[in-house]
């Protein structure tokens, strides 16, 4: 089951499953670290090396047989980071979302959906006691009814005939601003893995988008609140 760089691998071909890699979290790492992670599947996902003809194939299918394309145009099996709530840390202080190739406007199109979740009604109708939530409350504040919704965080990685991720995160900035309930209801803020690698996330690493804001970085501790 298990392999040097992934917790878990499931094969489960007959519900339609090939491999998936598990990525297992007691909420003892930081947004950086598993940030990295990904990173790290991305570039094993794409070293080849030569098969018995000479061929260049993928190294990861020397090991780890599959069909080929199963899931759409990815050229790798999907990878699943589960969060298991062992420490006292909380399970979603932060949403993180990782970019190599996706367009400005796929982008924005998540961040409007976050703000749609932040909205989201609850799924209960609450009790004598507790007063209805929201759906996220529901599933990721635990008890508080006064933690905000987690911090959204775009990391921007190099990728080939990609822009350079500096220049992609100013871009998504100019179009991010626009969301709504950005530097209000949401927080949002952006860095490049480069930085994430050479400095970490406790530096300041992390822009935050709105108006008004600058091109100033600040710390993961110092990202404002959202209201």
């Amino acid at each position: 089951m298990g392999c040097a760089w992934a917790d878990i691998v499931l094969t489960a071909p007959e519900v339609g499953l090939p491999l998936l890699f598990i990525e297992a979290d007691d909420c003892t790492e930081e947004a950086s670290v598993i940030a990295l992670k990904f990173d790290k599947y991305m570039r094993h996902f794409h070293r080849k090396v030569k098969d018995t003809g000479g061929q260049d194939k993928p190294m990861w299918r020397t090991r780890w047989s599959a069909p080929d394309p199963q899931w759409g145009d990815a050229t790798h099996p999907p990878v699943l980071l589960v969060f298991n709530q062992v420490s006292k840390r909380p399970a979603l202080k932060q949403m993180v979302e990782i970019d190599r190739t996706m367009s400005y406007a796929r982008l924005v199109a998540k961040l409007e959906r976050y703000d749609a979740y932040r909205n989201a009604p609850p799924s209960g109708r609450g009790n004598a006691v507790r007063a209805p939530r929201s759906h996220w409350q529901e599933t990721y504040a635990g008890p508080s009814l006064e933690r905000p919704f987690p911090r959204v965080l775009f990391v921007f990685a190099p990728a080939p005939r990609r822009a350079d991720p500096a220049t992609r995160e100013a871009a998504f900035h100019d179009r991010a601003r626009c969301v709504g309930s950005v530097n209000y209801r949401l927080t949002v803020a952006t860095t490049t893995l480069p930085l994430l690698t050479r400095h970490g996330a406790d530096v300041p690493v992390w822009r935050v988008v709105g108006n008004g804001r600058g091109e100033d970085r600040c710390s993961l501790a110092a990202l404002p609140k959202a209201r």
